[in-house]
Parts: C-alpha cells; structure tokens; sequence
C-alpha cells in the first residue's frame, strides 16, 4: 500500500494563486469602498458646519443691517441691541465655518488601510509566485 501524495502541478498552483488573488483583490475593493464612503459621510458632515456657519453668517449680516439702518434712522439706542445681536451671529458663524474647514483640512482623503492591504497582497502574491517556481 503506498501512500505518496501527488504534488499539484505547476498549473494548478497558478490556479490556486490566480483564484486567491483574485478573492483577495475583490475583497480589498470591497474595503476601498467601504474606506472611501466612511471618508465621504465625515466630509458631508463638516460641509454641512461650513454651512451651517454661512447661514448664521446671513442672519448676522441681516441683524448688522438692521442695525445700521436703525441706527442711521433714528438715532436712537434701539440699533445697539441689534448690533449686539448681529455681532454675536457673526462670531457664531466664524466659529462654525473656522470647525468644518479645519476638520476638512485635517482628513487624509487616502484609503491607507486599502493601500497598506494592496501591499501585503502584492508580497503575499509575489512570495506565492516565488513558491510555486
């Protein structure tokens, strides 16, 4: 009774390389995607507080407005209540907009764990492709 084992041929084992290439690279497109759209809802988010500071921007200059035709028109102290008020606006939206541009400036737009994995798989490949010869 023997009890050797067959060696795959070199055929088979490209097959086997080519199969888990493959899966490995779906699998890091897939990672990719997922890398990329978690970046994507961080970026919506802080262009929604850039927003959100223009808006208060436009309320603020509104208010300084009023407060400059009020003041101009009558002369009298009702136009320091408005210009308190489109003051504190303004500073609100700077805030707000000073938040969201410093955040985006601080996202690295990379997907580096897709990128760090394409690495590893380039060497697990080539260490395969090694192997088989």
């Amino acid at each position: 009774m023997s009890t050797e084992t067959t060696e795959p041929t070199v055929k088979e084992l490209f097959g086997d390389l080519a199969r888990e290439t493959s899966t490995l690279v779906r699998q890091e497109v897939r990672l990719a995607q997922i890398e990329m759209t978690e970046k994507a809802t961080f970026a919506g988010r802080q262009a929604a507080f850039i927003a959100a500071g223009g808006a208060i921007g436009v309320v603020g200059t509104l208010s300084l407005v009023a407060a400059l035709i009020l003041g101009l028109g009558t002369l009298i102290p009702l136009w320091v209540s408005a210009l308190v008020v489109g003051l504190v606006f303004v500073i609100a939206a700077v805030a707000f907009v000073e938040i969201g541009v410093q955040r985006l400036k601080a996202l690295d737009p990379k997907p580096r764990q897709t990128i760090n994995e394409l690495k590893e798989t380039s060497t697990w490949a080539q260490s395969q492709l090694h192997q088989a010869k």
